[in-house]
């Protein structure tokens, strides 16, 4: 057997698996791509060994070391799938791009017109125009009846 035959299978799966890492919106056919891919590589593997006629059949060896490695990728990569599953009730992709708990910010509130004139705060204020969290004046808190802004903490 020629060495080009198992060469363009193997080329062509290959090919096949990046389309569907690339275009596969699924987790479980983005995982599946990725073990499509591997067996392209194991194909060439073998293909390699038998053409080369490696005594010590280094190439089927690799096979072996692949075909384990993607088994324990595909159990570790099932069980996080069933995780978000659970916690998110979708594998979509595109739905799953933040993985971190919304997180809502408190926006820094404008000074008041005392502030601008260089006045303290007010005397009847109990906290002295600081936020109790974070102590330093209106910055880090929104006044009473404004409504904090959702975004990432900084």
């Amino acid at each position: 057997m020629h060495i080009v035959y198992p060469a363009v299978v193997s080329a062509l799966l290959f090919s096949i698996g990046v389309y569907g890492v690339l275009a596969r919106r699924n987790t479980i056919l983005v995982l599946m791509s990725v073990e499509l891919m591997l067996n392209a590589v194991n194909l060439n593997l073998v293909a390699f060994d038998v053409w080369l006629r490696d005594r010590l059949h280094g190439g089927q060896v690799l096979t072996l070391f692949v075909i384990v490695i993607a088994a324990a990728e595909l159990g570790l990569g099932l069980a996080i799938v069933l995780a978000v599953y659970r916690n998110r009730k979708t594998v979509d992709i595109d739905r799953l791009r933040d993985l971190a708990e919304q997180e809502y910010v408190v926006v820094a509130a404008e000074p008041d017109a005392q502030e601008l004139a260089g006045r303290g705060p007010d005397e009847s204020d109990p906290a002295g125009g600081r936020s109790p969290s974070t102590g330093n004046g209106a910055a880090g808190a929104a006044r009473p009846g404004e409504r904090a802004s959702r975004g990432s903490a900084q």
